[in-house]
């Protein structure tokens, strides 16, 4: 029998999504096995990342709904920024929605978003790390990346300054460190180099994901990152491979990071056949 799932796809700057809505008709549960087929870009529709959106279940927080996120490889991340402005771009208004990083605010703009990220943090153990170190320059390195500084921004992430972000070979580098036991919750891995005054340029291996186009809590982690070391004053902006955002942050405060979003097409599937494992 067909179970046909409504989905919308979407992407911000090339950074792809599925968004099924749950906020009104529930959704059976998602599995990582269910992730992982909807994911594939040969036999599933194919993403980044999979955004479900769901009731909030703790309504003392005031939010409007829930942002689950699940990675093209079945894990589910706590937050991610490309994801939260494709959710106000789809919204439709200002909100305020949960997520496994905490509450974000979101406020529609032409074309794109502008969403409250929070503040970020530098504790070794609000990354976390395995053990204390210092995280404005941890003492590791992996080849000829050394010496990042550790950012979470309602996720984990690393941050390389380089004297050339395309010339890291971050396609090996990037899982080796991703996995890393330093890393228990694993990380996001970012590289960068200055491409001007206030102006970045990142790639991004995304944790669970690979290679992005666009990494939006990347783009505010590196932000953060150059701000806090003196290289760039807010706001910066970030050049990814998908395009640009503009980074907002002073010491103490919330990152405010905006952006463009597009919504791609509108399909259905059928659950039972994903469910099955007939569509991967």
């Amino acid at each position: 029998m067909t179970h046909a799932i409504a989905f919308i796809k979407m992407h911000g700057l090339g950074n792809d999504f599925v968004v099924l809505d749950a906020r009104t008709a529930p959704l059976p549960a998602m599995t990582p096995q269910i992730a992982r087929a909807l994911g594939d870009r040969r036999t599933g529709i194919g993403f980044d990342q999979l955004v479900l959106l769901e009731p909030d279940d703790t309504p003392e927080t005031g939010c409007a709904f829930r942002l689950r996120i699940f990675n093209s490889d079945g894990s589910e991340v706590e937050t991610c920024g490309n994801a939260t402005r494709a959710v106000a771009l789809l919204h439709g208004e200002p909100v305020t929605i949960a997520t496994g990083g905490g509450p974000v605010r979101l406020e529609p703009t032409p074309g794109g978003a502008r969403v409250d990220m929070g503040a970020p943090r530098f504790d070794w153990d609000a990354i976390p790390l395995a053990y204390p170190m210092d995280t404005a320059r941890m003492p590791v390195g992996w080849d000829d990346l050394n010496a990042p500084m550790a950012v979470n921004v309602g996720n984990p992430h690393v941050i390389f300054f380089v004297d050339d972000a395309d010339a890291v070979p971050l396609e090996s580098l990037g899982p080796v460190i991703e996995h890393d036991p330093l890393f228990p919750e694993r990380v996001n891995v970012n590289v960068a180099h200055l491409a001007g005054p206030d102006h970045l340029r990142l790639r991004v291996w995304e944790r669970g994901a690979g290679l992005t186009r666009a990494c939006g809590t990347g783009a505010c982690a590196t932000a953060v990152a150059a701000i806090r070391q003196g290289l760039v004053k807010s706001p910066v902006r970030v050049t990814l491979p998908g395009g640009d955002l503009e980074i907002a942050w002073a010491p103490g405060g919330s990152i405010i990071m905006s952006g463009p979003a597009s919504e791609a097409f509108r399909g259905t599937f059928d659950w039972d056949h994903y469910a099955a494992g007939t569509g991967a």
